[in-house]
Protein backbone atom coordinates (compact mmCIF):
# COMPACT_ATOMS: atom_id res chain seq x y z
CA UNK A 1 0.00 0.00 0.00
CA UNK A 2 2.37 2.56 1.34
CA UNK A 3 6.00 3.31 1.66
CA UNK A 4 6.31 4.01 5.70
CA UNK A 5 9.41 5.01 7.81
CA UNK A 6 9.61 4.51 11.14
CA UNK A 7 12.29 6.69 13.32
CA UNK A 8 11.49 5.25 17.05
CA UNK A 9 14.42 4.11 19.25
CA UNK A 10 13.07 1.56 21.67
CA UNK A 11 13.39 -1.19 19.47
CA UNK A 12 10.34 -3.42 20.22
CA UNK A 13 8.14 -0.65 19.38
CA UNK A 14 10.00 -0.41 16.12
CA UNK A 15 9.57 -3.97 15.34
CA UNK A 16 5.74 -4.02 16.93
CA UNK A 17 4.90 -1.42 14.63
CA UNK A 18 6.71 -2.80 11.22
CA UNK A 19 5.40 -5.66 12.17
CA UNK A 20 2.05 -4.86 12.30
CA UNK A 21 2.07 -2.66 9.50
CA UNK A 22 3.40 -4.85 7.68
CA UNK A 23 0.57 -7.14 7.74
CA UNK A 24 -1.44 -4.40 7.13
CA UNK A 25 0.48 -4.28 3.22
CA UNK A 26 2.97 -1.75 3.82
CA UNK A 27 6.94 -1.53 3.21
CA UNK A 28 8.59 0.23 6.38
CA UNK A 29 12.02 1.39 6.68
CA UNK A 30 13.37 1.41 10.71
CA UNK A 31 15.67 3.73 11.93
CA UNK A 32 16.16 4.41 16.01
CA UNK A 33 18.09 7.95 16.28
CA UNK A 34 17.69 11.22 14.74
CA UNK A 35 21.19 11.27 13.60
CA UNK A 36 20.33 9.12 11.30
CA UNK A 37 16.90 10.07 10.37
CA UNK A 38 18.21 13.27 9.33
CA UNK A 39 20.91 12.02 6.83
CA UNK A 40 18.15 9.58 5.51
CA UNK A 41 15.78 12.75 4.56
CA UNK A 42 18.26 15.43 3.36
CA UNK A 43 19.17 12.47 1.35
CA UNK A 44 16.11 12.83 -0.93
CA UNK A 45 14.43 9.87 0.25
CA UNK A 46 10.94 9.44 -0.22
CA UNK A 47 7.72 8.19 2.01
CA UNK A 48 4.37 8.31 1.72
CA UNK A 49 4.44 8.94 5.73
CA UNK A 50 6.56 9.11 8.60
CA UNK A 51 6.12 7.66 12.34
CA UNK A 52 8.29 10.06 14.34
CA UNK A 53 9.14 9.45 18.06
CA UNK A 54 9.97 12.86 19.31
CA UNK A 55 12.47 11.81 21.90
CA UNK A 56 15.22 10.42 20.23
CA UNK A 57 19.51 10.68 20.48
CA UNK A 58 21.18 13.05 18.99
CA UNK A 59 17.92 14.91 17.31
CA UNK A 60 15.09 15.24 18.60
CA UNK A 61 11.78 14.87 16.91
CA UNK A 62 10.41 18.14 16.55
CA UNK A 63 13.49 19.35 15.13
CA UNK A 64 13.41 16.87 12.23
CA UNK A 65 10.03 18.22 10.97
CA UNK A 66 12.43 20.71 9.04
CA UNK A 67 13.72 18.08 7.11
CA UNK A 68 10.62 15.82 5.85
CA UNK A 69 9.86 17.93 2.77
CA UNK A 70 6.31 17.95 3.24
CA UNK A 71 5.78 14.44 4.26
CA UNK A 72 2.63 13.45 6.44
CA UNK A 73 4.17 12.58 9.96
CA UNK A 74 2.71 10.82 12.75
CA UNK A 75 4.12 11.96 16.68
CA UNK A 76 4.57 9.10 18.47
CA UNK A 77 5.82 9.61 22.34
CA UNK A 78 5.73 9.60 25.68
CA UNK A 79 5.24 13.48 26.02
CA UNK A 80 1.42 13.71 26.76
CA UNK A 81 1.34 17.44 27.97
CA UNK A 82 -0.98 19.44 26.17
CA UNK A 83 1.68 22.16 25.51
CA UNK A 84 4.23 19.39 23.89
CA UNK A 85 0.75 18.20 21.33
CA UNK A 86 0.51 22.04 20.10
CA UNK A 87 4.40 21.97 19.59
CA UNK A 88 3.87 19.01 17.72
CA UNK A 89 0.99 19.56 15.66
CA UNK A 90 1.98 23.26 15.49
CA UNK A 91 5.49 22.09 13.86
CA UNK A 92 3.38 20.59 10.75
CA UNK A 93 2.61 17.21 11.90
CA UNK A 94 -0.39 15.45 10.86
CA UNK A 95 -1.25 13.62 14.05
CA UNK A 96 0.17 13.05 17.72
CA UNK A 97 -0.08 9.96 19.41
CA UNK A 98 0.64 9.08 22.77
CA UNK A 99 2.35 5.92 24.25
CA UNK A 100 1.06 3.74 25.29
CA UNK A 101 -1.03 3.65 22.85
CA UNK A 102 -3.20 1.01 20.82
CA UNK A 103 -1.27 -0.55 17.97
CA UNK A 104 -4.99 -0.84 15.89
CA UNK A 105 -5.44 3.01 16.73
CA UNK A 106 -2.00 3.65 15.16
CA UNK A 107 -3.43 1.48 12.03
CA UNK A 108 -6.29 3.34 11.86
CA UNK A 109 -4.31 6.93 11.95
CA UNK A 110 -2.02 5.99 9.29
CA UNK A 111 -5.06 4.77 6.80
CA UNK A 112 -7.16 7.75 7.32
CA UNK A 113 -3.62 10.02 6.59
CA UNK A 114 -3.18 8.06 3.59
CA UNK A 115 -6.79 8.09 2.35
CA UNK A 116 -6.41 11.73 2.62
CA UNK A 117 -2.74 11.57 0.56
CA UNK A 118 -4.71 9.96 -1.73
CA UNK A 119 -2.25 7.11 -0.90
CA UNK A 120 -4.24 4.43 0.03
CA UNK A 121 -5.73 1.81 -1.98
CA UNK A 122 -9.35 2.11 -2.46
CA UNK A 123 -10.42 -0.59 -4.48
CA UNK A 124 -9.38 -4.51 -3.28
CA UNK A 125 -9.50 -7.69 -5.01
CA UNK A 126 -9.82 -10.82 -3.21
CA UNK A 127 -10.01 -13.77 -5.10
CA UNK A 128 -13.39 -12.89 -7.15
CA UNK A 129 -14.31 -10.15 -5.37
CA UNK A 130 -14.06 -6.85 -5.82
CA UNK A 131 -13.88 -3.99 -3.27
CA UNK A 132 -14.46 -0.19 -3.83
CA UNK A 133 -14.06 1.27 -0.53
CA UNK A 134 -14.73 4.57 -1.42
CA UNK A 135 -17.67 3.69 -3.56
CA UNK A 136 -18.83 1.59 -0.81
CA UNK A 137 -19.54 -1.13 -3.64
CA UNK A 138 -18.69 -5.09 -3.92
CA UNK A 139 -18.34 -7.25 -6.53
CA UNK A 140 -18.72 -10.39 -6.79
CA UNK A 141 -17.53 -13.01 -10.40
CA UNK A 142 -18.84 -9.38 -11.93
CA UNK A 143 -22.08 -9.09 -10.00
CA UNK A 144 -22.82 -6.53 -7.70
CA UNK A 145 -23.66 -7.79 -4.36
CA UNK A 146 -25.55 -5.35 -2.05
CA UNK A 147 -24.32 -4.87 1.72
CA UNK A 148 -26.27 -3.27 4.67
CA UNK A 149 -24.43 -0.11 5.85
CA UNK A 150 -23.34 -2.83 9.50
CA UNK A 151 -21.87 -5.39 6.74
CA UNK A 152 -19.70 -2.65 4.87
CA UNK A 153 -18.50 -1.24 8.36
CA UNK A 154 -17.06 -5.03 9.44
CA UNK A 155 -15.54 -5.31 6.02
CA UNK A 156 -13.86 -2.01 5.88
CA UNK A 157 -12.53 -2.99 9.72
CA UNK A 158 -11.28 -6.27 8.93
CA UNK A 159 -9.82 -5.22 5.37
CA UNK A 160 -7.77 -2.43 7.23
CA UNK A 161 -6.52 -4.61 10.10
CA UNK A 162 -5.90 -7.76 7.54
CA UNK A 163 -4.11 -10.50 8.94
CA UNK A 164 -4.08 -9.25 11.98
CA UNK A 165 -6.55 -11.29 15.02
CA UNK A 166 -9.36 -9.28 15.95
CA UNK A 167 -11.30 -9.79 18.87
CA UNK A 168 -15.19 -10.16 18.94
CA UNK A 169 -15.29 -7.24 21.53
CA UNK A 170 -13.21 -4.99 19.04
CA UNK A 171 -14.59 -5.58 16.22
CA UNK A 172 -18.11 -4.20 18.26
CA UNK A 173 -15.38 -1.31 19.16
CA UNK A 174 -14.64 -0.26 15.44
CA UNK A 175 -17.80 -1.17 13.55
CA UNK A 176 -19.93 -0.72 15.48
CA UNK A 177 -19.00 1.69 18.34
CA UNK A 178 -18.45 1.91 21.85
CA UNK A 179 -22.34 2.91 22.45
CA UNK A 180 -23.25 -0.26 21.20
CA UNK A 181 -26.08 -1.49 23.40
CA UNK A 182 -25.85 -5.79 22.06
CA UNK A 183 -23.58 -8.57 22.68
CA UNK A 184 -21.01 -10.30 20.29
CA UNK A 185 -23.44 -12.61 18.90
CA UNK A 186 -23.66 -9.88 16.08
CA UNK A 187 -20.28 -10.42 15.22
CA UNK A 188 -20.43 -14.33 14.56
CA UNK A 189 -24.22 -13.44 12.51
CA UNK A 190 -22.49 -10.78 10.47
CA UNK A 191 -19.19 -12.21 9.54
CA UNK A 192 -21.20 -15.25 8.32
CA UNK A 193 -23.27 -12.89 6.11
CA UNK A 194 -20.15 -11.45 5.03
CA UNK A 195 -18.78 -14.98 4.27
CA UNK A 196 -21.79 -16.13 1.99
CA UNK A 197 -22.21 -12.80 0.16
CA UNK A 198 -18.71 -12.32 -0.96
CA UNK A 199 -17.57 -16.19 -1.32
CA UNK A 200 -14.71 -14.88 1.46
CA UNK A 201 -15.06 -18.61 3.09
CA UNK A 202 -11.41 -19.34 3.10
CA UNK A 203 -10.33 -15.96 3.53
CA UNK A 204 -12.62 -14.80 6.89
CA UNK A 205 -10.72 -17.31 9.31
CA UNK A 206 -12.03 -18.07 12.85
CA UNK A 207 -9.36 -17.60 15.48
CA UNK A 208 -10.42 -20.04 18.36
CA UNK A 209 -11.25 -18.42 21.56
CA UNK A 210 -10.60 -14.59 20.19
CA UNK A 211 -12.48 -13.49 17.22
CA UNK A 212 -11.47 -13.12 13.16
CA UNK A 213 -8.96 -12.62 10.64
CA UNK A 214 -9.08 -11.25 7.19
CA UNK A 215 -5.89 -13.89 5.58
CA UNK A 216 -4.47 -12.26 2.75
CA UNK A 217 -1.46 -14.31 1.49
CA UNK A 218 0.83 -11.44 0.28
CA UNK A 219 3.07 -14.34 -1.84
CA UNK A 220 -0.40 -15.29 -3.77
CA UNK A 221 -1.00 -12.09 -5.50
CA UNK A 222 -2.09 -12.44 -8.43
CA UNK A 223 -4.46 -9.90 -11.21
CA UNK A 224 -8.34 -8.92 -11.63
CA UNK A 225 -9.75 -8.97 -14.72
CA UNK A 226 -9.94 -5.13 -14.65
CA UNK A 227 -6.29 -5.17 -13.97
CA UNK A 228 -6.25 -4.62 -10.37
CA UNK A 229 -3.83 -6.38 -7.99
CA UNK A 230 -5.76 -9.29 -6.67
CA UNK A 231 -5.23 -11.77 -3.56
CA UNK A 232 -6.34 -15.45 -3.60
Amino acid sequence: MANILIVEDEEPINRLIKQNLALSGHVCDQLYDGKAAKQRLASGASYDLIILDVMLPYIDGFSLMQYTREIPVIFLTAKSQLSDKLAGLGSGAWDYLTKPFEMLELIARVHLILVKTQKADQKICIGKTEIDLKARKTVVDGVETELTRQEFELLEVLILNQNIALSREKLLDLAWGYDYAGDTRTVDVHITKLRKKLNLERQIKTVYKTGYRLEIEKEKETRCASGKKSIS
